[in-house]
């Protein structure tokens, strides 16, 4: 099937990069989002989608000094959110709150709660434990790691320890186990690095060149996925690293972000960066897999893209031996040549924002280049309850 999309779409001013779930908003579903303006004033966008679901409405719109480079939204209070930001040569980071009466104010002004400026050099990322109230956050720059200890009501942000990456490992950005508090992987030029929070030290290591983004699985332990320049998506069992459970094939140019579904078990979003598609597929994971209780299979929704102005939705078995997914993930006809279930336009410029939103787990929100916010929905092909 091949169809127009059904995205709902929302305009920045200028060029964007990031965005991110407000999952602690748990009336609406919600999004941050900022701009990334070398000469204007830049803008922090509160999106909220409304009650039918046909429009994306401004909830806030707020004034931010810099060029926003990394944006994420607190976990558990939504109101807070950090920043990764850079003038010229220089990057910095900040944890700000939303005015309470943001609402009711005619210029409600962001209140920046602390300063992350123990960094030298490059700042690339700010992370939260993605499970729950947590006091601690994690910063990655490209030569070194830091754990913070965060105080929001004393407006402050301490560094706890700190670590260097080593000698020729530029660090690029990271995420947060949600399944162990005391656990983070970062990316690499050269590898993927995984760090116990306690001792500040590496504990293991992915020996890969190029990625660009990695999550964990939500929904079942030890499942990693990396985002690679060109030689696609990779799924990994973190007690096995020496070969990849899956690989999933690469694009034209770079595979830029990956995100994995906060609900549905296994379905994985994918953006690439200048690349000839843009597309959303489905590939059942080969289930020769042995793990430690038997054949383990699982759906994985792929979505990529790119410059075409493009989305698709495909079914991909990767192996003739594979059976079909479960009817519980997605519902399938009985019989099906074309590959192809359905197909997005809603880009015009490269992808690189990507968030599931935490209270309708089916909803996902993407931000290309050009400052388009379009939000879809994959309900269509979920099983019907």
């Amino acid at each position: 099937m091949q169809g127009g999309s059904s995205g709902i779409g929302y305009g920045l001013k200028y060029q964007a990069r990031c965005i991110s779930d407000v999952k602690a908003d748990t009336d609406h579903t919600s999004f941050l989002t900022g701009t990334l303006s070398l000469k204007e004033e830049n803008e922090v966008h509160l999106l909220r989608l409304s009650a039918g679901g046909t429009e994306l409405i401004c909830d806030g719109l707020f004034s931010h000094p810099n060029e926003i480079w990394d944006l994420c939204s607190c976990p558990f209070d939504q109101r807070i959110f950090s920043t990764v930001f850079s003038t010229g040569e220089t990057y910095g980071a900040a944890i700000w709150q939303i005015p309470e009466l943001y609402g009711q104010l005619n210029s409600p002004q962001l209140e920046r709660i602390a300063a992350l400026d123990a960094h030298v050099g490059k700042i690339n990322c700010i992370i939260w434990w993605p499970s729950g109230r947590h006091d601690k956050l994690v910063s990655i720059g490209e030569e070194s790691i830091f754990l913070w200890s965060l105080d929001c009501s004393k407006k402050t942000a301490q560094v706890q320890s700190k670590e260097s990456a080593g000698m020729l490992h530029y660090l690029s950005g990271g995420a947060w186990d949600p399944h162990d508090v005391s656990a983070i992987a970062a990316t690499s030029v050269s590898s993927v690095q995984f760090w116990d929070l306690r001792t500040m030290k590496k504990t293991n290591s992915i020996d890969r060149t190029h990625v660009r983004n990695v999550d964990y699985d939500t929904k079942r332990e030890h499942i990693l996925v990396t985002a690679e320049d060109e030689s696609g998506i990779h799924l990994w069992d973190l007690r096995m690293l020496k070969f990849p459970i899956q690989e999933l094939p690469g694009h034209t140019h770079w595979t830029w972000a990956v995100s994995c579904n906060p609900e549905y078990e296994g379905l994985i979003l994918v953006t690439l960066s200048l690349s000839l598609s843009l597309s959303l597929s489905l590939s059942l994971i080969c289930s020769s897999y042995m793990g430690p209780r038997g054949y383990m299979k699982s759906l994985v929704i792929l979505q990529s893209a790119g410059t075409d102005s493009a989305v698709n939705l495909w079914l991909a078995p990767t192996s003739s031996n594979d059976e079909l997914p479960p009817k519980s993930l997605v519902e399938l006809p009985t019989q099906r040549a074309d590959p192809l279930l359905n197909s997005y336009s809603d880009y015009e410029d490269s992808v690189y924002g990507l968030a599931w939103s935490s209270r309708e787990p089916w909803i996902f929100a993407s931000l290309s280049y050009d400052g388009r916010v379009v939000v879809e929905s994959v309900k269509p092909f979920l099983a019907k309850k």
